[in-house]
């Protein structure tokens, strides 16, 4: 009996203000996979995964669909897939506790305030210390979220993302604008939740080939709006690719399952 995927793209193309935006992209996301977008700016990374949340409709072409249903019911879909971007960062109320920010994430609301939102269970903030727990962050619950650093920011988020129980989370461009300090421990602690149980699939997108964990057993290669690669991330970063992504030659050294792209 073949598996209903948790997100299926068929032959999705998306039009903006004249312009195709993508493609006819097929891409399958199966429960449980953890996988890595790549492309450079205008790929079209960004309208790729609106079209998962569904913040946008394929009005070019194609059918778009999760746990295999294409229609759905948009408050609940919000609380299926966690989106956490950095534009995020700048909604959540500064001096507001790290618990209760990741708390809020089960209510899907912009800071916690509780009644008629939805009152914290006792079994919430058991889960939410836990998501911090795990990423490496327990020690910050009782700090204000505005204190964090960024990489400290982001992995909250994370764990607020978890909150609802997902079946998917999708990280968009969680390093950009991290120090390389800040991004190492941000990914080590990425690193892991690799061997957690019942973890949702996780879907990484960049444009930093070194950011790749082998967490990310799949990669989706984007250009122009087209699926250029997809398919296992060993198979698919070769210095081959990358000329034909980037239109310049690079030579690849790997070093604990990373690729670190040197210039030719």
């Amino acid at each position: 009996m073949k598996k209903t995927a948790a997100l299926e793209l068929r032959d999705v193309s998306y039009v903006a203000d004249g312009k195709t935006i993508l493609h006819g992209i097929n891409w399958t996301v199966q429960h449980g996979e953890h996988w890595a977008i790549l492309g450079p700016n205008g790929s079209g990374k960004t309208t790729l995964l609106k079209l998962a949340c569904g913040y946008l409709w394929p009005n070019a072409g194609g059918v778009v669909l999760r746990k295999g249903e294409e229609l759905t019911h948009l408050p609940e879909l919000r609380k299926s897939i966690g989106w956490v971007t950095a534009g995020l960062v700048s909604e959540i109320p500064a001096r507001e506790k790290v618990l209760n920010t990741v708390v809020s994430g089960k209510f899907a609301q912009i800071g916690y305030l509780g009644g008629i939102w939805g009152q914290a269970s006792s079994y919430d903030y058991v889960c939410a210390r836990r998501y911090l727990k795990e990423l490496g962050c327990h020690h910050l619950q009782e700090q204000e979220f505005g204190t964090l650093s960024q990489g400290e920011q982001q992995k909250v988020l994370i764990a607020r993302a978890r909150m609802t129980k997902p079946y998917l989370i999708i990280l968009d461009e969680p390093c950009a604008g991290m120090d390389p300090g800040a991004r190492e421990n941000f990914l080590a602690s990425l690193r892991r939740i690799r061997s957690q149980k019942r973890m949702p699939a996780l879907i990484y997108v960049t444009h930093h080939i070194e950011e790749i964990l082998p967490l990310f057993g799949k990669t989706l290669i984007l250009r122009e709006g087209k699926v250029l690669y997809a398919g296992r991330t060993n198979q698919i970063l070769k210095p081959r690719m990358l000329e034909e992504l980037y239109g310049a030659s690079f030579s690849l050294v790997r070093r604990k399952g990373r690729y670190w792209p040197v210039a030719n």
